[in-house]
């Protein structure tokens, strides 16, 4: 089991409380999920992404993608049927799957959908308006003694 010690990081930051947890489930996370189904994450653009996960077999309705507490949650679950022939070989998997993907603060899912097998889930990154950079005016001490005696 892997530990790390954050604290050198609280020192000199603020405002990042939840980065230790984050850093800490996704470092045991990769150890304990299994490498089905295989997937790329791609940036798209400046604050989009697009997450593509091969799902052959599966049929849409057998597919669900949800963002729950700050995670995306791709799942598939193949229909039960009846095997009407005998099968020599099984070398496509359509075992059942639950693949996560921990998404940043203000990344959210545009859109969901399947092309050749593969499940495309486009995502962007849309900062609110008040964290955006902005331009502080520097002004003299009186003009600020005048706003606190007012």
């Amino acid at each position: 089991m892997r530990h790390f010690d954050f604290s050198p990081l609280y020192r000199s930051t603020v405002g990042f409380d939840r980065l230790a947890s984050v850093l800490d489930q996704a470092l045991s996370s990769d150890v304990t999920q299994n490498a089905y189904p295989p997937y790329n994450i791609e940036k798209t653009g400046d604050n989009s992404y697009r997450i593509t996960l091969a799902v052959a077999g599966f049929a849409d309705s057998e597919l669900s993608v949800e963002v729950r507490d700050g995670q995306l949650i791709v799942t598939g679950r193949k229909a039960e049927t009846e095997e009407k022939a005998s099968v020599l070989h099984r070398g496509i998997a359509t075992r059942a799957f639950e693949r996560r993907f921990q998404l940043a603060d203000h990344v959210r899912v545009v859109e969901a959908g399947t092309e050749n097998g593969l499940l495309h889930v486009s995502l962007v990154r849309e900062i609110p308006e008040a964290l955006k950079p902005r331009k502080i005016e520097i002004g003299s001490g009186k003009a600020i003694e005048a706003k606190a005696a007012a």
